[in-house]
């Protein structure tokens, strides 16, 4: 029991306080039946349940329906800047447990709720760092956050050069921030002339447009993932749908398979694959094409059966419940297709990135689409987001990305 308050206080509901105490860091605006104090935006605010039980610390956003974002539920906590140096060298000191020392060098730093930084997402591309901030907390914090965190990292031998903001996310208006982009201010020193960076990972190269690339630049998520791929495609001949970069492509050639073709409805993207492919001595091996892989299975299904490896890793479907029924149709799709062109004995890799198309219904879909197709499935592997992008139980946002591999007998 917090018995000083410190800070603004607000009271919840049952409910938000059984799901705070299940682990999960988030309070709705409906979910406060009172408050105590004016808590400014972005500010400390104490939350409260039954009998004025201290559950937590938060950062309050005032105009988000999540209107509180836990980031303690220790009731001794100072929230100064030692505080934040604590959670940021905890961040850095996980991954370097976690992952090889090779793949520090293009790694998820941060990854919000996961790591107790609500709404800041970090990337490393080699010496440049990536940022996301879609929380008005992180956004009055950010210029001490990320500041010392290139402190660390540089303390800790890490070469960084630049911090680079990715803030063209429409996420930040629900918070009342301005959508942007640029470069970070880092004190006393200039940004990098460029933002096109060289990276490597599971030994491939990739060029990385920090300021143009989605997202933060780079899917990160699905490094082990590429490496599961690559271990099945020597010899095989490789259909990589949604290639974006060409990194699965990329993989299975240097796993080796005999021929490789890489699909994206993006030009942008093929070129970039294109590039890729010959960055790394592929060009003989990886064809890049440009099409719509809805329109390109079926058409395949009318030749000759060509590819015994088919790799689905397409841009998640849905971004809210409301649109998970039309999502699932899309999934079934393309596994279906996918399933009707492999032969007896080949491979079907197949993954969705969004949290709605949770589990149990990416498993059902697939057993629709098996039915359908009239195949048998043997399961390889069934695998999630790499490391670095850190599952917290009780908080099943950060759980997202599942991936299997099958055998189809």
């Amino acid at each position: 029991m917090k018995t000083v308050r410190t800070y603004p206080s607000c009271t919840v509901t049952p409910k938000a306080e059984a799901s705070l105490l299940r682990g999960h860091p988030w309070v709705y605006g409906e979910e406060i039946t009172s408050m105590e104090g004016e808590c400014a935006n972005g500010g400390l605010v104490d939350v409260l349940g039954r009998r004025d039980r201290y559950l937590g610390t938060g950062l309050f956003s005032r105009q988000s329906k999540i209107r509180v974002r836990l980031i303690s539920r220790n009731a001794n906590d100072r929230f100064d800047e030692a505080f934040w140096d604590r959670r940021l060298r905890w961040a850095w000191e996980y991954r370097k447990s976690v992952l090889r020392p090779e793949d520090l060098a293009c790694c998820r730093i941060i990854f919000g709720e996961a790591d107790a930084f609500p709404g800041l997402t970090v990337d490393r591309f080699g010496a440049l760092l990536s940022v996301q901030v879609l929380s008005v907390g992180m956004e009055l914090r950010k210029d001490f956050l990320l500041t010392r965190l290139v402190q660390i990292l540089r303390e800790d031998g890490q070469a960084i050069s630049g911090v680079y903001e990715r803030n063209d996310e429409a996420l930040r208006e629900k918070e009342g921030l301005v959508q942007g982009k640029g470069w970070f201010r880092l004190p006393g020193e200039e940004p990098p002339a460029s933002a096109v960076t060289e990276i490597t990972e599971n030994g491939i190269r990739y060029l990385v447009d920090v300021e143009n690339g989605q997202k933060t630049g780079f899917f990160l998520d699905q490094k082990f993932n590429r490496q599961a791929v690559a271990r099945l495609a020597r010899g095989r001949t490789v259909l990589d749908c949604f290639t974006h970069t060409g990194s699965f492509a990329l993989n299975a050639a240097a796993g080796g398979a005999a021929h490789v073709t890489a699909v994206d409805v993006s030009q942008a993207a093929v070129e970039m694959a294109r590039a890729n492919a010959e960055r790394n001595g592929f060009g003989e091996t990886v064809d890049c094409l440009c099409a719509n892989v809805f329109d390109l299975l079926p058409q395949l299904e009318t030749q000759p059966r060509k590819y015994d490896f088919i790799i689905l890793d397409p841009p998640a479907f849905t971004k809210s419940r409301k649109t998970v029924y039309n999502a699932m149709a899309g999934y079934r799709e393309i596994n279906y297709r996918a399933m009707k062109l492999l032969p007896r004995g080949g491979y079907l890799a197949t993954c969705s990135c969004s949290h709605f198309a949770t589990e149990e219904r990416f498993v059902q879909m697939l057993r629709d689409a098996a039915r359908d197709a009239d195949v048998q499935l043997r399961q390889v592997e069934a695998r999630q987001q790499s490391c670095d992008h850190p599952i917290l139980w009780g908080v099943e946002e950060t759980e997202y990305l599942k991936f299997y591999l099958f055998q189809v007998v």
